[in-house]
């Protein structure tokens, strides 16, 4: 089977190579110039090659229209981390042994290589490398958004089909954001444009200003949402006045909404979105998805009580103790989650302590 990423070059070769006795009369046959392609020639040649440069942005776009109408990503996702040896090489078997247990959890699906896989740490060969082996371990009925995004648009698009030929369904593309200060709409429409356009899966926009500093402003996502293969957004800032806006902004469109975290995940829902990728679903699994099932069936008073339990220990493992908290607490509840890879520490044992509190004052420990 060809490729898709050599069919549309095969097909123009092929179809020039047929037409070598169309452009032939265009060479000069005798004289100084013999041989020579003449002007008209030239131009023949030229407007073919633009034909299929045309043919194939138009085919790329066609077929991520079709596969982006397609995908349904509402449901719940937790973000997995990366678990390693105490050498900090890429644990593979205790990965395997996390994704049958979280195979057994309705989840939607599973984000790979998102800020809780630790991706800036990996070098693109791991990073793909992981993508493969989620890809492999999980009931095909799973959906396996694999986190893509670079610095420059060059490199996402590289990273993007890389993991799409690892299997990924779809891909969160996270904002550059080392030039945060020239990151306006204008740069990030085009950055996510062109890689849209690249991309054989589709693109879920992901903003997270806790770490880029960066918001993806609102007028890029609603224009952004117009494209055929941006499917949604993962929005992590916990502005609901936001996700309200951009829910009721982009309602014509065939665009989903995630919430990126536990702790406001109500509350998005109440607005329209419809799902989340939540780190605390890496721990409390099933409890983040009875969650989810309660908005959906609008069962708002227990919605509330099991929302409140889940703030606290949320928010333990995300903005207040970040991925070591969360890898400790995956301990607790049977999963691997061990060291992290360096600069990042171990927790003090006194943030330990007041982890161990968040959990257990809910209920959970």
């Amino acid at each position: 089977m060809v490729s898709h990423s050599l069919a549309l070059p095969m097909i123009c070769f092929t179809t020039l190579w047929g037409l070598v006795g169309v452009v032939a009369p265009f060479f000069v046959p005798k004289g100084p110039n013999r041989g020579r392609i003449s002007t008209s020639g030239m131009f023949a040649i030229r407007s073919f090659s633009l034909l299929c440069r045309r043919s194939s942005v138009s085919t790329w776009r066609n077929k991520s229209k079709s596969a982006g109408k397609r995908l349904d990503i509402s449901g719940i996702y937790p973000p997995i981390a990366t678990p390693f040896t105490q050498s900090e090489d890429v644990d593979y078997q205790r990965l395997d042994d996390n994704l049958r247990k979280y195979s057994n959890l309705p989840f939607r699906g599973l984000v790979v290589q998102g800020s809780n896989g630790e991706y800036p740490y990996l070098t693109p060969e791991e990073r793909v490398e992981v993508v493969k082996k989620v890809k492999q371990a999980l009931p095909k009925d799973k959906v396996v958004m694999a986190g893509s995004g670079c610095e420059s648009t060059r490199a996402t698009i590289q990273m993007s089909q890389q993991m799409a030929d690892a299997g990924a369904d779809c891909l969160l593309v996270v904002t550059p954001c080392f030039y945060r200060g020239r990151m306006d709409s204008r740069a990030l429409i085009n950055h996510y444009t062109k890689v849209a356009d690249s991309s054989s899966v589709p693109i879920v926009l992901y903003s997270v200003p806790a770490n880029t500093g960066l918001d993806l402003p609102v007028d890029a996502i609603i224009q952004l949402s117009q494209h055929p293969n941006i499917v949604g957004l993962k929005d992590s800032g916990g502005d609901i006045t936001r996700i309200a806006l951009i829910v009721r902004k982009t309602r014509s469109q065939d665009f989903q909404v995630l919430a990126g975290s536990a702790g406001f995940l109500m509350a998005a829902y109440a607005v329209g979105a419809v799902g989340g990728v939540c780190a605390l679903a890496n721990v409390l699994g099933q409890q983040v998805c009875d969650l989810a099932q309660l908005c959906v069936s609008g069962r708002w008073d227990e919605a509330r009580e099991l929302q409140y339990r889940l703030i606290e220990p949320n928010t333990a493992v995300t903005r207040q103790y970040g991925v070591p908290a969360l890898k400790h607490a995956m301990e607790w509840f049977g999963y691997h989650g061990g060291v992290c890879r360096s600069p990042l520490q171990p927790l003090s044992k006194a943030d330990l302590e007041q982890l161990r509190l968040k959990f257990s004052s809910n209920g959970w420990l």
